[in-house]
């Protein structure tokens, strides 16, 4: 044998683990949820191949609204914590004093068990003991308690709210890391020129910092849309389903109601929708990465 086909050999045995990891872990769950998702599988015992049943069912007018409400969530959840993440990893990257502090400030969000955050911010919210709704009924600002979790607007924006507080600490990090990672060179010849902080900012940090944001903006899109935790403990998808996500009626279909073969055309669903995130995700950064190069 040849060195060529040792190293091709070595390099599989090498592969191997993680190959096996993939089909066992990966692949067959996706390939079973698939064929599940064409059967009335369910807590009887026959299972029978029904086809596109399942399917149809999805596309009516109520799981439209629950696809249209996921997208409007992951939208402003996504979109705050870039906000807010970007901005405070400004904060952190000057010189100011105090700075260590403030790095250590941004963890509790992520030291904090997620259960455990989510059931703060859920005290937080009720009406009669919550810290929030007191503090408006002090300031004046209402005439009563209010329920914040009770009424479908207030709901909406409480979920996104926390989840906003749990992603930023991860954003933060991650953009101010990309913010270090920049030549300082760049930054002090434009200082020498003349240019101020916010025309550094505008002309240096950003472009730069473009790549680093579409990565980050990505793995948020995937967590937030799959955010199941936060609503499930705050409203269980309620009041009247004005939090129910695709994520949540899935659990509600599969879990709750045991239809298992109609919940897993709605995974399916889901995993559409994350495959074409990703390929969207791919070809932006394979133009970045080809613009670069020219």
């Amino acid at each position: 044998m040849d060195a060529r086909k040792s190293a091709v050999i070595f390099a599989w045995l090498l592969l191997a683990p993680a190959l096996l990891y993939v089909l066992t872990i990966v692949a067959y769950p996706l390939v079973d949820t698939f064929i599940l998702s064409f059967t009335d599988a369910s807590l009887k015992r026959t299972t029978e191949w029904v086809g596109w049943a399942n399917y149809e069912k999805i596309f009516n007018a109520s799981f439209a609204e629950v696809i249209i409400r996921t997208f409007v969530w992951t939208f402003f959840s996504v979109a705050i914590k870039m906000i807010i993440g970007t901005f405070g990893a400004t904060m952190l990257n000057a010189a100011v004093p105090g700075r260590a502090l403030f790095r250590v400030l941004t963890m509790p969000p992520w030291i904090v068990p997620m259960a455990i955050g989510i059931f703060m911010w859920g005290w937080m919210y009720n009406g009669q003991f919550g810290m929030i709704s007191g503090m408006l009924q002090r300031a004046g600002l209402t005439d009563g308690p209010i329920a914040f979790l009770a009424q479908g607007s207030t709901a909406f924006w409480a979920t996104i709210i926390t989840d906003v507080w749990i992603g930023v600490p991860m954003v933060t990090l991650y953009m101010l890391a990309a913010m270090q990672a920049i030549p300082q060179d760049l930054y002090e010849a434009a200082w020498t020129d003349g240019a101020g902080r916010f025309y550094r900012f505008r002309r240096i940090t950003l472009p730069l910092l473009v790549p680093s944001m579409i990565t980050m903006s990505m793995l948020s899109l995937i967590a937030t849309f799959n955010s199941f935790d936060i609503i499930w403990i705050l409203t269980q998808g309620g009041p009247n389903g004005e939090t129910t996500t695709m994520i949540i009626d899935t659990y509600r279909t599969a879990i709750g109601s045991k239809k298992y073969g109609e919940g897993a055309a709605r995974a399916v669903l889901i995993c559409i929708f994350l495959s074409i995130f990703c390929l969207c995700y791919f070809r932006v950064t394979s133009r970045l990465a080809s613009g670069e190069k020219q």
